[in-house]
């Protein structure tokens, strides 16, 4: 498999604290990869390092094979377009103008792609209108936009969706998508909006204080948060009884609730409770959703 971003036991230290400690990641070429982690795990410190805004303090970088150590990583930061916490907007300009003077620092011949450019962010009729004027959907979909003026194929996005309301985070959920299943961009994403990025993400990568905890496919993390039957009943107790009997896997939440991993002929599983004087009162489907599949793996209640 080709990997855009590999960084090998990276470290980056600021005086007595450790912002990363021995990372190692994968980002395949062509994913969407959500960098999930609590606020101050690291993720914005490996953003800073992989754009070049910082350098590490110990450990190995590599982008699209090149260690950061090597002087050829300069050619390899220009295919990467990024947003980093907000947008660097001139916000008295329109978003046209905004887009021309990225063009004038990156050096390119003329401003031909413009049009298009805006047109994929949705931002094509806003004519003379001043950047400081749009909703901030709007200036984080420009921001995306002044990124992708150096044609990249690697857009590093950090918590793209922040203080968004609703449409908002749509748009930008299928503009990432659009840009990665047309465009074939690499996506990088750090969020702590979970729902919305198990929306998006192809592959996660776990992070708390400083360490990759673990990385897996959208496909393995499906098979980790388990799909369940949750079963409310009179009698617990009386439940656990008769799944033990009939060997099926089973949770038990509290004095009412259970999650069942298999699945039974509820008729059957209705008359042996009968039998130990217990009762079903509800059956739903349940699965475990990507926020409490991230608090197991790091063990805490904080908020990410």
């Amino acid at each position: 498999m080709d990997y855009v971003l590999k960084t090998t036991n990276l470290c980056k230290q600021y005086k007595q604290f450790k912002a990363l400690d021995g990372l190692t990641m994968q980002v395949p070429k062509g994913s969407i990869y959500g960098f999930v982690g609590r606020n101050g795990a690291g993720k914005t410190t490996l953003i800073r390092l992989v754009c070049g805004l910082q350098i590490p303090t110990d450990g190995e970088l590599e982008l699209y094979g090149v260690p950061h150590s090597d002087e050829k990583i300069a050619q390899s930061r220009r295919r990467i377009g990024a947003v980093i916490e907000t947008p660097a907007l001139y916000l008295d300009m329109t978003a046209e103008d905004n887009l021309k003077q990225q063009y004038r620092v990156l050096g390119l011949p003329d401003f031909a792609g413009i049009p298009d450019l805006l047109k994929l962010v949705g931002l094509g009729d806003t004519g003379k209108k001043k950047a400081r004027q749009f909703s901030l959907g709007m200036r984080q979909r420009l921001g995306i936009a002044v990124a992708l003026c150096g044609d990249p194929d690697f857009l590093v996005l950090d918590e793209p969706i922040n203080g968004l309301d609703p449409e908002g985070i749509v748009e930008i959920r299928e503009l990432i998508l659009k840009l990665n299943r047309e465009k074939k961009i690499t996506v990088l994403i750090s969020s702590h909006i979970l729902d919305e990025l198990s929306r998006l993400a192809t592959h996660y990568g776990f992070i708390n204080e400083g360490r990759m905890i673990r990385e897996m496919s959208a496909e393995e993390l499906d098979a980790a948060c388990r799909k369940c039957m949750r079963l409310t009943v009179t009698d617990t107790a009386a439940l656990a009884r008769v799944l033990d009997d009939m060997q099926l896997e089973y949770k038990i939440i509290d004095d009412q609730h259970a999650d069942l991993y298999a699945s039974p002929v509820i008729t059957d599983l209705a008359l042996a409770l009968k039998n130990e004087n217990c009762t079903i009162t509800a059956v739903e489907e349940h699965d475990e959703s990507l926020e409490s599949f991230f608090l197991s793996l790091i063990g805490g209640g904080e908020h990410v």
